[in-house]
């Protein structure tokens, strides 16, 4: 049976004690990570759009690193957006600072009408595969 392994990086324990749920999930050579959010480690929300789709992204990396992965290794991203898809262009450019090609993810987005926080505007989720980037 594959062991699950929940990754919990340096600065992301108040999620797991506050919120009750992994940033991350490995199961054999596959990383799971939970939808990421624009917010620091003390959890507040970061106002200025553009800083807080970063803060997605370099959350995600956190949680990729600390399982020894790279943005590389991500076949699967999902985002989700509250002014969707006025928040496109601006993701994008935002996405593509840290998803480079020449072989890409897939990738599925979503508008909501809410999220878990007041000022959240998007949510990113992604699943990696080690070894799964481009050669």
């Amino acid at each position: 049976m594959t062991q699950r392994r929940m990754i919990v990086p340096q600065g992301m324990e108040a999620i797991v004690e506050r919120f009750r749920y992994a940033p991350g999930v490995l199961v054999g050579d596959t990383l799971y990570v939970s939808g990421q959010v624009g917010r620091d480690e003390s959890l507040a929300v970061i106002e200025d759009r553009e800083r807080q789709f970063e803060r997605c992204f370099l959350n995600i990396g956190k949680v990729l690193d600390a399982a020894g992965f790279g943005f590389a290794d991500i076949v699967e991203l999902e985002s989700w957006f509250l002014d969707f898809p006025a928040d496109l262009p601006l993701f994008m450019q935002v996405k593509d600072r840290f998803i480079k090609g020449p072989v890409y993810p897939t990738w599925t987005g979503f508008g909501v009408a809410a999220f878990s926080m007041p000022g959240i505007v998007c949510e990113v989720k992604v699943t990696a595969i080690r070894g799964g980037g481009a050669s």
